[in-house]
């Protein structure tokens, strides 16, 4: 799929954790959040929106509007620092401490076959628009786990689509993302759900307890 960017959201509050910073709890020794932008490190650019005091060398920082603004805020927040042209964006939860490469490497392969079978040769631009007389090409792929439920924080889009989903929501909602679900921000695009079929734990496991990270913990051993 050749270069692809990174966007991953660590500004939650945490609620269900007691407030803390989650995405920085360690995992393996190290914060979740360093994690999952391991998991991404030949993304082009990778951007962290949260706080974050240390992040790693070549990572982008931004901030949602307002802080604690939600997911979609956030994914907003970080979808303006892409560099012009990035055709392809992994928007992930910062709290994936068990992603990997290869999961990210299912998705981008996924995507890019949905596309080869639904767009003529020689037309594959990163408009949402279905080619004429044909089916529309899907706008990103996502894991699904074994109940059916979408884990959309853990998908790879199409940014032009994003960007697109961004304005119409913002213009929905007058002009405010804060605390707008993800579900309505994807409402409407094509959306691929992908099951996961590797070895080793799921990828899209997130963590919103204490138990999740001890559970986390004993897979990372």
């Amino acid at each position: 799929m050749g270069t692809y960017a990174a966007v991953v959201l660590a500004g939650g509050a945490a609620r269900r954790m007691g407030g803390v910073d989650k995405p920085a709890l360690p995992v393996g020794g190290r914060p979740m959040r360093d994690r999952v932008l391991t998991a991404v490190a030949d993304a082009t650019p990778r951007v962290l929106v949260g706080a974050a005091q240390a992040v790693p060398a070549g990572v982008r920082v931004a901030r949602e509007d307002p802080p604690g603004g939600g997911p979609v805020a956030a994914a907003a927040a970080g979808l303006a620092l892409l560099d012009p042209g990035t055709a392809l964006v992994a928007l992930l939860a910062g709290d994936l401490p068990l992603l990997t490469r290869a999961a990210i490497g299912d998705l981008l392969n996924h995507l890019d076959r949905e596309a080869a079978s639904t767009e003529p040769a020689g037309d594959r631009s990163a408009s949402a628009a279905p080619p004429s007389g044909g089916e529309r090409g899907p706008d990103g792929v996502c894991f699904v786990d074994g109940d059916g439920r979408r884990q959309s924080l853990c998908g790879v889009w199409r940014v032009a689509a994003l960007r697109a989903a961004v304005d119409r929501l913002a213009v929905e909602r007058g002009g405010s993302l804060s605390g707008a679900p993800v579900r309505a921000l994807l409402a409407g695009l094509v959306v691929r759900e992908v099951g996961w079929s590797g070895e080793g734990p799921p990828p899209w496991f997130d963590c919103d307890t204490d138990e999740d990270v001890r559970r986390a913990e004993e897979w990372a051993r």
